[in-house]
């Protein structure tokens, strides 16, 4: 397969990405971002539908409807939501998917009520003050031991309730989206904004060179990844497989970089379709992608959630690689340009 200049396309996936990381997204408030990605797809001439939790949709049109490819990614992210409000005014929380209290510590985060509005805070350990507390670095950082301090004037709970606050909001914390000149995204939540950002590239690279994908092509963008439901149902009739589209695991053991496209052979789930991975990997080598097989230890995706819902299919999982998942994540645009020439070569 001829290879081909995708740098303006990936320029574009750097740029989507971006916006929708600015998109507050934790699982279960995901709303605005859904909204801002079927938009986009529709932007771009593509017809795309809600589906009743809130994922999105995409036909990417194709040929033989009889043995359709199914692409997922998700915008849902992780979060916390608000367990107690604590007899200080202080909010205690529980985690929305994997996040982790280890690396939020001092992030500042979005506290969104109900019916009152948005508060900011920041994410602290109890007794934050290292002059002050003397078990500073012993002390276990958990999600007992870290509260929300509201950038408010509240001493005690009744004055956070006065605000509006609640158990059960939403807390979103602070994505902080960087891109160095050098070609590197920092971010969290790059899993897996990243892929929306790449399926959008995938879906713009359709429309200008008018490419009709052989077999029919769609994507669905869900919203409860994080929690383990995001790809269960909402399949499209005809298709034969799915490939989630998510983050290539970086890390100790594994030979992917954040350069590459990782195509994963197993995870946590089990071994993926060895048709599928075997095919990816010969697409990879046709058009030219830097690719590493690796297999992930700790680690489930939407696809698995898709075929536990019952439905009868081949399955994959691909993705740029991201360093530092479920923390401050790392990832570069070749990592992306990869996973586009791949979807480019397997998919098209």
């Amino acid at each position: 397969m001829k290879k081909t200049d995708l740098k303006k396309y990936t320029d574009f996936i750097i740029d989507e990405t971006t916006r929708l990381l600015n998109i507050d997204s934790p699982t279960g408030y995901t709303e605005e971002a859904a909204a801002w990605v079927k938009d986009e797809f529709e932007r771009l001439g593509f017809k795309a539908t809600y589906t009743n939790k809130g994922g999105v949709i995409v036909d990417l049109t194709g040929e033989d409807k009889e043995n359709g490819l199914l692409l997922e990614a998700h915008t849902d992210t992780l979060g916390g939501m608000v367990a107690t409000i604590k007899d200080n005014g202080r909010l205690q929380l529980t985690n929305l998917g994997g996040m982790n209290p280890n690396n939020a510590e001092t992030e500042n985060v979005r506290v969104v009520t109900r019916f009152d509005g948005i508060y900011e805070g920041t994410f602290q350990l109890n007794n934050a003050s290292i002059h002050v507390n003397g078990e500073y670095d012993e002390t276990k950082r958990t999600w007992e031991n870290c509260e929300v301090v509201l950038d408010e004037d509240v001493k005690d709970k009744e004055s956070t309730e006065k605000l509006g606050i609640s158990v059960g909001d939403i807390v979103c914390f602070e994505p902080n989206v960087r891109v160095t000149k050098s070609g590197y995204i920092k971010s969290r939540f790059l899993d897996d904004k990243l892929s929306v950002g790449i399926l959008l590239g995938l879906a713009r690279y359709i429309k200008e060179k008018k490419v009709t994908p052989k077999r029919a092509l769609y994507a669905h963008i869900t919203v409860f990844e994080e929690v383990g439901h995001g790809g269960s149902g909402n399949v499209p009739k005809g298709c034969t497989e799915a490939i989630s589209v998510d983050m290539g695991c970086v890390g100790e053991g594994l030979t992917c970089t954040e350069k590459q496209v990782s195509i994963c052979a197993k995870d946590s789930g089990g071994p993926y379709s060895y048709r599928v991975v075997q095919g990816l990997v010969t697409a990879a080598k046709e058009i030219g992608a830097d690719y590493a097989i690796d297999i992930y230890p700790h680690y489930g995706s939407d696809v698995e959630a898709t075929l536990r819902s019952g439905v009868d299919l081949k399955h994959g999982l691909i993705g740029a690689g991201v360093y530092a998942s479920h923390g401050y994540e790392r990832s570069h645009r070749d990592g992306a340009e990869n996973v586009l020439k791949l979807l480019i070569a397997y998919a098209l």
